[in-house]
């Protein structure tokens, strides 16, 4: 496989890095409020029902497997993390998608010195947004069933044991090639170029993906992670799958 795991992970970092500079400050706004406004509405509610559904799902153990709740509370805890995580990027994407280009647009100016001929300002990304929710939900019937594979097998005893480890390498899979779709996208490339790219370079694509994975599943730290992969990705892109 080609690329750099370790490489691949610091994209996020060096993303976050560059937030703060003064040509992209205006653009990390509007997807930064409405990550803030999405992950702190939906938060609270997600704490309790996941307390209660770990509850349900442990207190069906007979008392004499009650060993067993140590070794079934972290894989849980885990694996609804990183479902909680998934979910609520997926929902913050989908309405923030025309300004994520936009800002994925903007970084790349910076990083190469070169104009990229695509969105000019918000109200192009204002009416981009028809088309970004398309390309999005498209996306979405792309990852929906390798989704629903990793569920199932996490509720089959025996099997589930790996599931943590199964959301995760997903996770990593499926949020690369999201915000890697950013940059492509600008350059009018199809989602199956996105695709093709995220392989070509996989073990890049799986070592930024999985930084981006664990940390939408931590509170707070979600905040801040769409806007720096969608820099952090737009780096990769231009060092690693323009060419």
């Amino acid at each position: 496989m080609q690329g750099n795991f370790s490489h691949g992970t610091r994209y996020l970092l060096r993303g976050a890095k560059m937030l703060n500079h003064k040509s992209l400050r205006l653009f990390v706004i509007i997807p930064l409020v409405i990550n803030i406004l999405i992950f702190g509405s939906l938060i609270g509610f997600a704490v309790n029902y996941l307390s209660e559904l770990m509850n349900s799902l442990l207190g069906n153990i007979p008392e004499w497997l009650g060993f067993i709740e140590w070794i079934l509370w972290p894989l849980i805890a885990i694996s609804l993390s990183l479902i909680t995580g998934y979910a609520f990027t997926s929902i913050a994407l989908l309405i923030a998608s025309p300004f994520n280009a936009l800002l994925a647009e903007k970084a790349e100016e910076l990083i190469t010195g070169k104009p990229v001929d695509s969105l000019e300002g918000f109200g192009a990304a204002l009416m981009e947004i028809p088309r970004s929710i398309i390309r999005e939900l498209s996306k979405l019937l792309y990852y929906i069933p390798m989704f629903l594979f990793v569920l199932v097998l996490s509720f089959i005893p025996g099997l589930n044991v790996v599931s943590p480890f199964l959301w995760l390498l997903l996770g990593a899979w499926m949020m690369s090639i999201q915000f890697l779709d950013y940059p492509m996208d600008n350059h009018q490339l199809s989602f199956a170029d996105v695709k093709e790219a995220a392989r070509y370079r996989r073990l890049s694509t799986l070592g930024f993906g999985g930084a981006v994975a664990l940390c939408a599943s931590i509170p707070v730290v979600n905040f801040f992670v769409i806007p720096s992969a969608v820099v952090g990705a737009t780096l990769m892109w231009c060092e690693e799958l323009a060419d």
